[in-house]
């Protein structure tokens, strides 16, 4: 398994100090979030210098950046233009790095709109923006989040756009949490559109906090590793953890189980 994790974990981090704390803690790629006051630098207004020299210092390092966060989303007709346009940056800013995936979010459905007019607003928006993501080898990845953490509202979505340029940031937790499903059933409707991944342990009950240490929370990754495992999947699964405790206490207790887990399935 690959092993990474969003810039949420040192939010004030340069580029190269993010990728320092990977080399530290073995972790095998980043994931930087863009338009989420992070200090790494890598946003829409980076000039092609630095974009380049974000590439370079990556392969410098040995370190991947194995995909870049962006918060655009498309289920509100009333802005779904403007995301769409934006998002065609973002997938160029993704390329320009090196990152072979960009997360983007269903959003917020309005109210007044059908899930069913949702489903086919989104799908027509990354329709509009797989021949940009295709042609510049990048994946764009819906992940299961707000609105759209049920796993049937994706795959609904998935089988409309049916394009190998779009795919599924599968964050493991949110389903169990927000809609009660298993993490096999999760699993097994997304499996085919799998692209990205995003761990973090945390409670079923929305009233604690939103994130605990692996193996001691609500969500079985052991278990998330044995179903990727299941499926050959090859990309990487990435700690998204938000304003939660410092990296050098987090990064290296987090990835210390994760491995732990993959050792006890070998």
């Amino acid at each position: 398994m690959n092993y990474a994790f969003m810039s949420f974990s040192c939010p004030q981090a340069t580029f190269a100090e993010m990728l320092a704390l990977a080399v530290q803690y073995g972790y095998d790629g980043v994931e930087p979030r863009a338009a989420g006051g992070n200090n790494h630098g890598v946003e829409l207004e980076a000039s092609a210098e630095q974009r380049t020299s974000f590439r370079e210092q990556a392969a410098d390092a040995g370190i991947a950046i194995c995909c870049l966060a962006a918060g655009n989303r498309f289920a509100d007709p009333a802005d779904r233009d403007a995301q769409v346009e934006e998002t065609l940056l973002y997938i160029d800013l993704a390329a320009d790095i090196g990152a072979p995936a960009l997360r983007i979010f269903g959003g917020r459905i309005p109210d007044g709109i059908s899930r069913e007019s949702a489903i086919g607003g989104v799908a027509d928006a990354l329709s509009r923006l797989a021949g940009r993501a295709g042609d510049r080898g990048v994946v764009v990845c819906m992940e299961t989040h707000d609105d759209w953490c049920n796993p049937a509202d994706v795959a609904a979505v998935m089988e409309r756009v049916d394009h190998p340029a779009i795919g599924v940031n599968w964050d493991a937790a949110h389903p169990v949490r927000t809609e009660g499903w298993t993490l096999a059933d999760s699993y097994s409707t997304l499996r085919r559109w799998i692209r990205h991944t995003h761990v973090h342990d945390l409670f079923v009950d929305a009233n604690r906090p939103d994130y605990t240490a692996f193996g001691t929370g609500d969500i079985d990754h052991k278990q998330v590793l044995a179903l990727l495992r299941s499926g050959g999947y090859g990309g990487y699964l990435s700690g998204e953890w938000i304003n939660w405790e410092p990296p050098d206490v987090h990064l290296p207790r987090e990835i210390a189980t994760l491995r732990g887990y993959e050792r006890a399935l070998a």
